[in-house]
Parts: C-alpha cells; structure tokens; sequence
C-alpha cells in the first residue's frame, strides 16, 4: 500500500529572506550585550546636580584619553558643537569653516539661531575638503569696524561630507599656531575623530592637542546608542554646563546611557581599523564600476562618496534600487551616493553590497 505523502512534504520550502545591510551610516549600530548588560546595572544618580557616577567616570575617563582637563557628556554631537560656538564666540561674529562642514550645513543654522554667528565658509582648494592655513587667513575679516569679525575658526576630522578625509596632525598643527597668534579660537567637530587618529596611526590625544576643544561622538564609529562629548579646559567645561542646560542637555540619571558609552570608549577604538578594510574594500569595489566616478586612493576611513555618472540615473534611483536589494544607503543630493561601515556590517555583507551595485550598474 501507498502512503499518501506528508502535508510536510508537500509544503514548498520557504526560502529566508536575506538580512538587511545598512550602509546609510554607522549611526544605526545596535549596542553589543555588553553593552546592554552595563546599562541595566549602571549605578546611576541625578546628573544636573552632578550626582551622578556613571556619568562622572564617563566625563574623567574622556579628559584622560584627549589630555584635557575636564569633559561634559551631551546628547549628540551637534549640541556639543554648538556649546563650544556659543562659547568660543560673540553674536555677530563669523565662523570660519570648509564649505561642506557639518557645523554649516547638517545643524539647522543653530550657529545662528543660538549664537547669533555667521559661516564664512572656506573651499579646499585640492578638493578633499581638508582647509589649510593659507586657505584660511583669506577668509578672516579686516580689522574695521563694519564688517562681522572673526570669531572662530571650525575643523572637521573626519570630514563626512568628504568622503571621511582625515585631516593631517601637521595641518592641524600649522592652523592652531596661526590662529592663535591671530587671536582666534579653534574647534574640532570631532564626530569621527578616533577613525581619524586610526587612519593616522595616532592617539587622539595626540592629533587634537593643538585644538582649543574638541567635540566626539560615542554614537558613530565607537557604537553606542547614544551620546558624545565635548572636552576642554576645566574653565571652558564649566561654562559648558550652564550652555548645555539652556538648550534642555541635562539629562538625570543618564548613566544609563554613559554606561554604553564607557564601554564604547575603552573597548571600540581597537576595531576601526576593519571598517575602514571594508569600505576600502567597497570603494575598490564601486570604482571599477560603469556609470560611477570613485578615487579610491582618497578613501581613508569609513566613509565611501561616489558621484553617478550614467546618463539617465540620479543617486535617489540608485539607493531605491539597492534598497530592493535589501542594501540601504545614503543618496546625497541628486548625483552622489554614500556608504558608512560600521561594527554591524562585515566584510561578507559589503560583498553582497557591491554584487548588488554590479547588478544595477550590470543593467
């Protein structure tokens, strides 16, 4: 006798669908269960009256690693970056900076709402948005009384919107000397900074000494859910607090979340140097593609920016068809495209980024 088959047996085999890759930044990095783990046991107090010691081991262990005197712990980079120019200027005063900064273009023109500043902004004139002194002293304002003056001048290392260029400890060296016998402050929009001391085989204490401060994230390459720093002189931290407050950065028992970034802090510096392998590898990658304009050479962190030349294709068609891939990206105006690589994508998920890239360029 024949035994019908098994309702099992009939049953079509389901095929898994395939893990999402987000390359759009490495912003979107879950925290590790170490991670989770120090949030859930962090000892914790309320942080406006500076009660709080998860928070305080933070904030010291940040002024040891930079060489500063003293640190604040803030919700996101930019409310760092706009304490420092709060700080460091004087409504009606102009801010010097690259033309594709974050501080200029990315933080809501707050340079202005918050502290009543302008941007002179500066164009690298080799292209790879790294400004140097030369650059720089024909952007400050003459000494007359009519014109805005010079208040600061603002770097950015890594620079995201150029492809993650690092900014060498010598250009930084050579601008700070000059700015300083100029009177003017200098400010480090360090988001990336410690992938920029790993391109530099540098500590960041080292590569930011020069800097008057320095603003960090703990929430990019380093992994956390949450959170940066701005590090200084202890006078200059002081006054920081006061600034943080105004804008709604006190936060209570935050150590919940300085928890993460303690462990972001000490243990994940030691692994950037695979995300850069990886968008190297990318950029190689995409750079031998039909339809797309890639120095690969010029890729130095973790960031990789191409332009889409292919008549007919604009970056947002590109992103959405790499999105049909389950690949997400970032489409930057309508010719460029940019990849982040972060902890929570491996080498063999940037190969099936780049077979997906061969497939749509391939058409």
């Amino acid at each position: 006798m024949t035994h019908p088959k098994s309702a099992l047996a009939e049953k079509p085999s389901e095929t898994k669908p395939q893990a999402i890759i987000d390359l759009r930044s490495d912003t979107v990095t879950k925290p590790t269960p170490e991670m989770r783990r120090a949030m859930a046991e962090a000892e914790v107090g309320d942080d406006v009256y500076g009660e709080d010691p998860t928070i305080n081991k933070l904030e010291q262990r940040a002024a040891e690693i930079f060489a500063r005197e003293a640190a604040i712990f803030v919700p996101t980079g930019t409310m760092g970056n706009q304490i420092a120019i709060r700080i460091h200027t004087q409504p009606g005063q102009e801010i010097i900076c690259e033309e594709r900064a974050h501080i200029f273009n990315w933080e809501m023109a707050s340079l202005a709402s918050f502290s009543g500043c302008m941007v002179r902004p500066v164009r690298s004139g080799n292209g790879t948005g790294v400004i140097t002194w030369d650059e720089i002293k024909k952007a400050i304002a003459p000494k007359i009384y009519y014109a805005a003056q010079t208040g600061l001048i603002v770097l950015e290392n890594s620079h995201n919107m150029a492809g993650g260029a690092v900014t060498p400890l010598e250009t930084t060296q050579e601008i700070c000397a000059n700015a300083k016998a100029a009177g003017l402050p200098v400010h480090l929009d360090g988001a990336r900074v410690f992938n920029a001391a790993v391109a530099l085989g540098k500590s960041v204490a080292e590569i930011t000494a020069p800097l008057d401060s320095v603003m960090f994230c703990l929430s990019k390459g380093l992994g956390a859910p949450v959170g940066s720093l701005l590090v200084g002189s202890k006078k200059f931290i002081e006054r920081a607090r006061v600034y943080r407050k105004a804008l709604g950065g006190g936060m209570r028992q935050a150590g919940i979340l300085a928890a993460a970034g303690l462990i972001a802090l000490e243990k994940m510096p030691s692994r950037l140097h695979e995300d850069h392998a990886n968008a190297k590898f990318l950029a190689d990658g995409v750079a031998q593609l039909p339809g797309i304009k890639l120095d690969a050479s010029r890729v130095q962190t973790n960031i990789v920016i191409f332009e889409v030349t292919k008549p007919g294709v604009a970056a947002p068609d590109v992103t959405r068809k790499l999105a049909e891939k389950n690949v997400l990206a970032s489409a930057i105006g309508p010719s460029h495209v940019r990849f982040v690589t972060h902890m929570d994508v491996d080498r063999a998920a940037c190969a099936r980024a780049l077979d997906a890239m061969r497939a749509i360029f391939a058409n």
